[in-house]
């Protein structure tokens, strides 16, 4: 369900499964409400160039969400690769973007912000951001904005992978971060077989199929 509506948004009531659109909104009014979202709970956000969306996601967004960070992490110790997850944190281009990934790592900059508990100006954005459910240009927009260089989007089911070249996303097949690896039957299968057997059967079933063959 979308819907198109003007501010104020402290107004807004909004069920599971909405995206609201809020057109003209400055740099100034997202800021401001950013500052009032932290006060109150009323979904996640993307802007970009005066485009406000608030999304609320239905409970079903939050299995994919964890079991696919949860792949990430697995991996990245498998091959003892060091990383800093970001969870939700707002990343922003200063008048011009925002955007709350789902969840977010840094790795190839994860020495860069051990320690953060906040993010500094100047700090690097994630190298890997991911999305569950959510297809909007505006949050594609935001992250081209703020460049993240590569970003999955797991909708309906299936796993696309975005890597971030000359300013633009391009999908591909095959993921920046790890390139020797299937990630898209990966991720699609394990998700899939937690609707069927349970979230901790599944990555258990992933540890014992993929883990051990690396």
């Amino acid at each position: 369900m979308t819907a198109l509506v003007t501010k104020p948004i402290g107004q807004l009531h909004l069920a599971p499964g909405s995206v609201v659109t809020i057109p003209d909104v400055t740099w100034s009014e997202f800021e401001a409400i950013l500052t009032e979202r932290a006060h109150r709970s009323y979904g996640r956000i993307a802007y970009y160039q005066g485009t406000l969306e608030i999304m609320v996601p239905l409970p079903e967004h939050e299995r994919p969400k964890e079991l696919i960070s949860d792949i990430v992490k697995a991996l990245l110790k498998k091959q003892r690769i060091p990383y800093e997850p970001f969870g939700s944190t707002t990343f922003k281009q200063l008048g011009t973007a925002g955007i709350e990934p789902d969840a977010c790592f840094y790795i190839q900059n994860a020495s860069k912000i051990i320690g953060r508990r906040r993010l500094q100006p100047g700090d690097p954005p994630p190298d890997l951001a991911i999305e569950s459910d959510v297809t909007s240009k505006t949050t594609i927009d935001a992250y081209t904005a703020i460049g993240v260089p590569e970003v999955w989007i797991f909708d309906n089911g299936n796993l696309k992978i975005f890597a971030l070249q000359a300013g633009s996303y391009i999908e591909t097949n095959v993921s920046p971060t790890f390139p020797n690896i299937s990630i898209i039957d990966i991720v699609t299968k394990t998700v899939d077989r937690s609707w069927k057997i349970g979230s901790y059967q599944a990555m258990t079933e992933f540890e014992e199929t993929v883990l051990t063959t690396l």
